[in-house]
């Protein structure tokens, strides 16, 4: 059961008598206050690991606040939320600050290398012998000394050069990268210690608001204006929980829906009546709640609690009514006529469609393009796509299939990899994604299917690409909605001879995973031209692909490969 908050319309405090803004104003005042002290004392006994209180957390702040139950009910709820929210954050700083040593330790390992084989170089020049490793940039060709970069060859003509002015250069540079990769790696591990043994704390009205006294030029002079302006973002919202058994599903907030006509008691015991208040989106299902609250006969047993909360925006107030929404009963769960396989990716949806048999009956692409745009834009472009998307699934009467992702370890874990390649995927906004598709599929009745990611994209490279003519984010759709249906992906027979013995009885993802190293090196647009399903048996690299398909450096890497068993005849 999932929780949804529906915003009213803006009340202006212009239309409000002035008792009615400082009776809210006041609510919101004592209400953060309470919450702040609540969640301070959760954090000093968690860091102690005492409890010096002698009475429950509920009782301590209603007697030191002198609030109702109702009121301190929904404050020590939201501080043990914000404590738990805290725990959750925690873990995910502390993968992210794992793989990011992680990828200072590769790094350092790889610089660390480079530095033990210009040393050896170095070495061989002082003893008046050049010698250069077999897999270095570095060489020697007749009376020259070249050294190999990606897209240049850097040509010297005499030793004395080579040596001043290129080793002793890369060896002191070499030197101060390890030097500080090492410094980075300090700085992580510490940091990661803190995350597994400090309790953290929560600066509430945002962190940066409170350093802007510092930094930001109009609050340094004056700092009255900064203290108004931290005051007002620390005591600007509150929210009080629902009760199934009371008559309107909350105890504090009575809305009537005839008259659009809200009312509350604040602590100080004012009540407090809104005028014409209304919900522009699904205002029929919020008075459609509360009509079915109050006509319940058995609230204890069959009641469902609405929420309230009251957010402060400078010259108007917004209102929240928040409910607990029941999940659609007519969801399309059926596979009998086919799924919808859908593959995100940083600037379009690929998208599969798929009969029951797994045979791919079209593909095509939804793009969007988030470059440059605020996270609210981004939302909204993601949700128009999620839209379309989830009305085809229902033209189609199909469910949906997606992959269940994390991306937080790959965001964190390549600080040093391709610039373009880790600006995409900052902006890969997966998450966003994923639950705009299954907030429409939910409202529309599609069924949304969570299936592992596991190689999909390097089947659908490999198997799927170059026999259904489609793009490799189209064939990882494929491969995804085919997995919904509970088919398992071989390997091509001739993919199937490259494998050792002590992995041809295992799992298939494996076997996949094996493969997909062994030809990690080979473009993409290759697989265009490549023959693995017209040969049954690998005997040279070059029957896998066209001639002239490969370029020189995947040519050499494929030199590697050898059969790992031969197929019976």
């Amino acid at each position: 059961m999932s929780r949804k908050a529906y915003f009213s319309n803006r009340i202006y405090k212009n239309t409000l008598s002035g008792e009615n803004v400082a009776a809210i104003g006041h609510a919101l005042f004592v209400f953060n206050k309470a919450k702040h002290f609540a969640f301070s004392t959760l954090v000093k006994e968690k860091r102690s690991g005492k409890i010096k209180r002698t009475k429950s957390l509920h009782l301590t702040v209603k007697e030191q606040f002198q609030l109702d139950d109702y009121y301190v009910n929904s404050i020590v709820q939201e501080a043990n939320a914000k404590l738990k929210s805290l725990a959750e954050l925690n873990k995910l700083y502390t993968t992210s600050k794992e793989e990011q040593i992680k990828a200072y330790n590769r790094k350092l390992k790889k610089e660390k290398s480079h530095l033990t084989t210009l040393m050896k170089i170095k070495q061989s020049f002082v003893k008046g012998n050049p010698s250069f490793p077999k897999n270095s940039k570095e060489q020697k060709a007749g009376n020259f000394f070249v050294v190999n970069f990606k897209h240049r060859t850097d040509l010297y003509y005499h030793a004395y050069k080579f040596e001043h002015h290129y080793l002793d250069i890369q060896i002191k540079k070499a030197r101060n990268k390890i030097g500080f990769l090492t410094l980075k790696q300090n700085r992580r591990l510490e940091e990661l210690k803190q995350l597994k043994t400090k309790v953290s704390s929560v600066v509430f009205g945002t962190k940066k608001r409170f350093k802007s006294q510092f930094t930001m030029e109009k609050y340094s002079k004056n700092h009255k204006q900064w203290k108004y302006d931290w005051q007002k973002s620390r005591y600007r919202q509150m929210t009080i929980s629902g009760r199934k058994d009371a008559g309107s599903g909350n105890f504090v907030f009575l809305y009537d829906p005839d008259n659009n006509k809200l009312s509350f008691k604040t602590p100080a015991g004012v009540v407090v009546s809104i005028e014409e208040l209304h919900f522009p989106y699904r205002n029929d299902l919020v008075k459609s709640c509360i009509f079915t609250q109050q006509k319940c006969k058995n609230k204890k047993k069959y009641g469902k609690p609405l929420g309230w909360s009251v957010e402060d925006h400078g010259d108007y107030y917004i209102f929240k009514c928040i409910i607990e929404e029941v999940p659609n009963p007519y969801k399309n769960y059926s596979k009998l006529d086919g799924v919808i396989g859908i593959d995100s990716n940083v600037n379009h949806f690929a998208i599969s469609n798929v009969n029951s048999k797994g045979q791919l009956l079209s593909s095509w692409s939804l793009p969007f393009d988030l470059a440059g745009k605020t996270s609210n834009q981004a939302t909204k472009i993601i949700e128009a796509e999620a839209i379309e998307l989830v009305d085809i699934a229902v033209r189609l009467n199909k469910p949906i299939a997606v992959e269940k992702l994390d991306t937080t370890p790959s965001k964190a874990s390549r600080p040093y990899g391709n610039k373009r390649a880790n600006h995409l995927m900052s902006m890969f906004a997966y998450k966003k994604m994923i639950s705009s598709i299954k907030a429409r599929a939910e409202r529309m009745g599609v069924a949304v299917f969570d299936v592992n990611p596991a190689y999909t994209s390097q089947i659908g490279k490999m198997k799927y690409m170059k026999r259904c003519g489609i793009s490799i984010h189209e064939a990882a759709s494929y491969v995804i909605a085919r997995r919904a249906l509970g088919f398992k992906e071989k390997l091509p027979p001739v993919l199937n001879t490259l494998l050792p013995e002590k992995i041809i009885g295992v799992h298939h993802w494996r076997q996949w995973g094996y493969v997909s190293k062994l030809l990690k090196g080979v473009r993409t647009c290759a697989y265009y031209q490549s023959e693995l399903f017209d040969v049954d048996k690998f005997r040279l690299s070059n029957e896998l692909f066209f001639p002239k398909a490969l370029t020189d450096w995947e040519k050499k890497g494929l030199l590697k490969l050898k059969s790992g068993k031969t197929l019976p005849s």
